[in-house]
């Protein structure tokens, strides 16, 4: 009995002398000590240029989504087509799929798992009200057929209670980036008077659901596009300041599908008055982003452009430990 008191002891102390802290040696707080890291990590402010921007064409003005599929990168328009468009690196249009089967009502992102393809039709930033919230998966093994089939994912979200409209661009329930992990999916919405966004998990298969409130997380910006590395836990959010600063947000090293458990990170991009709405990355640590065209006379006029940036000196570590 005494011996297996004592092996009980040196267990309790073993688990008991796990240090938890910041381990992540970019971080003003890393801990040389820590083991387990309990996502306190603080950074130094972070600015990024991209490698390379080029011009899209005219006819996806107004890019809203992107994904790497098929060794060509895929976006769409957000209201006034039902084409996905394949392009190359350098943006140049090498191949199109026209779903027209599908309504655009407000296509504001695309995502991807191993199987299929998911269209966000979600934008809700005209007065805040909508009650067709919908995102729609297509099989990758018929994305290139002619008129594939398309299921529907329908959904209202937990805390809305007042659908009166509102003011353009004055809600908090609108959403234009979304993840995909294993039978869920992940909205994190674009919340117009707080800059944060929330988190919300519903089911990924054909229905109608209650989107669940999960976290918030002060973004100081409005997140318009995600993707996500599954293999390494590492999801990356774009989007903009309400003054017109692109950024990016890190979230990585978390525990599960708790995604604010692990290192959160805020990287300000080089680029003025970008509309940034679409990322993608291959290897999480080099990135593709789009910007739809922004006009505002006689001051701004940046049209669409894909670009392309390189997080390595940020990222190398953690994914190649």
């Amino acid at each position: 009995m005494k011996k297996l008191s004592f092996y009980f002891f040196l267990i309790y102390c073993s688990v008991n002398s796990q240090v938890v802290g910041c381990n992540d040696l970019y971080a003003k707080n890393y801990d040389k000590t820590a083991i387990e890291n309990n996502g306190s990590c603080q950074y130094e402010n972070f600015k990024i240029r991209p490698k390379y921007s080029i011009r899209l064409n005219d006819s996806i003005k107004e890019t809203s989504g992107l994904i790497s599929f098929e060794n060509l990168l895929w976006t769409h328009n957000d209201d006034h087509d039902k084409i996905i468009y394949g392009l190359d690196t350098l943006g140049k249009i090498k191949k199109k799929v026209i779903l027209n089967k599908a309504i655009n009502n407000d296509w504001e992102e695309i995502s991807q798992d191993s199987s299929s393809v998911y269209i966000g039709d979600f934008g809700n930033n005209y007065s805040g009200n909508r009650n067709d919230l919908r995102i729609l998966k297509i099989n990758k093994k018929d994305f290139f057929e002619e008129n594939p089939t398309i299921e529907t994912i329908s959904f209202k979200y937990a805390d809305q209670t007042d659908f009166s409209p509102k003011k353009q661009n004055a809600t908090d329930f609108d959403c234009e980036a979304f993840i995909v992990s294993k039978d869920s999916i992940y909205l994190f919405t674009k919340q117009w008077k707080s800059s944060k966004t929330s988190i919300y998990v519903l089911p990924n298969q054909p229905g109608n659901y209650i989107a669940q409130l999960k976290q918030t997380l002060d973004t100081k910006g409005l997140v318009t596009g995600a993707t996500y590395l599954e293999s390494k836990k590492l999801i990356t959010l774009c989007g903009y300041s309400k003054l017109g600063k692109p950024f990016l947000y890190l979230l990585y090293g978390f525990k599960n599908n708790d995604f604010l458990s692990g290192n959160k990170r805020r990287i300000d991009l080089q680029l003025s008055f970008h509309q940034i709405e679409g990322i993608t990355t291959i290897d999480g640590l080099h990135y593709y982003l789009t910007n739809e065209t922004l006009i505002r006379k006689p001051i701004i006029n940046v049209p669409a452009q894909i670009h392309y940036l390189d997080l390595s000196p940020i990222l190398n570590q953690y994914i190649n430990p």
